[in-house]
């Protein structure tokens, strides 16, 4: 499968933005999708995550509610409503997949094999 990212832009504190995932290839049902976000200078970090099959859904700490995964099929897409954005926000947002992922939570840069191009998201306060 191949990975494009999409959706990112600036926006205000406060404010909303959907990143999209879009997938080439066949049997994406059996992908587990995740977001990652790298700020400048900082390490890349989880985000979120949504397994194959039931579509169990994971996030990082930090997000407390405020993004929401979620994934459509049949169009081969994942999504990232992220809501009440913060400056911290601030990053490069990546999607990945890997088939399939028993891992009980897949949370690591390294549980991914493939990787989109990255979209930019800027929060100004």
């Amino acid at each position: 499968v191949q990975l494009q990212a999409s959706g990112g832009g600036l926006v205000q504190a406060g404010g909303s933005r959907r990143l999209s995932c879009s997938a080439s290839g066949r049997a994406f049902n059996s992908y587990t999708v995740a977001w990652f976000r790298q700020a400048p200078g900082k390490a890349r970090e989880f985000v979120s995550a949504i397994k194959y099959g039931v579509g169990t859904t994971y996030y990082g700490d930090f997000v407390k509610g405020r993004f929401t995964i979620s994934r459509d099929n049949d169009k081969k897409m994942v999504y990232l409503q992220m809501d009440s954005l913060k400056s911290e926000d601030t990053a490069i947002y990546y999607c990945a997949s890997t088939v399939k992922m028993d891992k009980a939570v897949p949370a690591m840069a390294a549980d991914y094999d493939t990787w989109g191009q990255g979209t930019l998201v800027t929060v100004s306060s």
